[in-house]
């Protein structure tokens, strides 16, 4: 008990530190790839996409300690999320290409790995590949929701969840 206790005030802490409750999701930066279309091969090649941004983002993110520096990095580095993109674009047989835009947006109440978002104004990095009036892929940019967990491809990189490290060195 005393243990589940203590897990308890570490996922509060953490999540009151970095979280986007909805008291504090305005210090989120999100992410969107929008699809040129909902026709299937849209919808397909923005999966493609989404693993190459995020694949050339993550490393670039790590240093982020806030949502001003990962706003920071995002903005110079939109030329390279845009020539990634368009890559990816091309390589697959696609004649148009992409933008990439760091904005305000209003969005409605979404849900990730249980974190809940509400509805309202977030900044966030919008991808649009052609005319962007397909259904997109979201994530989180700040804190790192979709940027951590996983081996990447390229370089063989790894990236962990603190919170996680530390429930699992907790509970041995």
């Amino acid at each position: 008990m005393k243990k589940l206790i203590i897990l308890f005030l570490i996922a509060v802490l953490f999540f009151g530190m970095v979280g986007c409750s909805d008291q504090n999701y305005k210090d989120c930066l999100r992410i969107h790839i929008r699809a040129n279309s909902n026709e299937q091969i849209d919808q397909d090649v923005k999966y493609l996409v989404k693993d190459a941004v995020t694949n050339f983002l993550t490393p670039l993110l790590v240093d982020a300690t806030d949502k001003q520096k990962a706003k920071q990095i995002v903005l110079q580095n939109s030329d390279g999320i845009c020539a990634v993109a368009d890559k990816v674009l091309a390589q697959n047989g696609f004649a148009y290409t992409s933008d990439a835009q760091l904005k305000k947006e209003i969005f409605p109440t979404r849900s990730y790995d249980g974190i809940v978002f509400e509805q309202g104004e977030y900044d966030a990095l919008v991808v649009n590949l052609g005319s962007g009036k397909g259904d997109n892929w979201w994530c989180v940019v700040y804190p790192p929701l979709c940027f951590v967990g996983g081996e990447l491809t390229g370089g063989g990189v790894v990236y962990k969840s603190k919170l996680e490290e530390i429930v699992k060195e907790f509970f041995g």
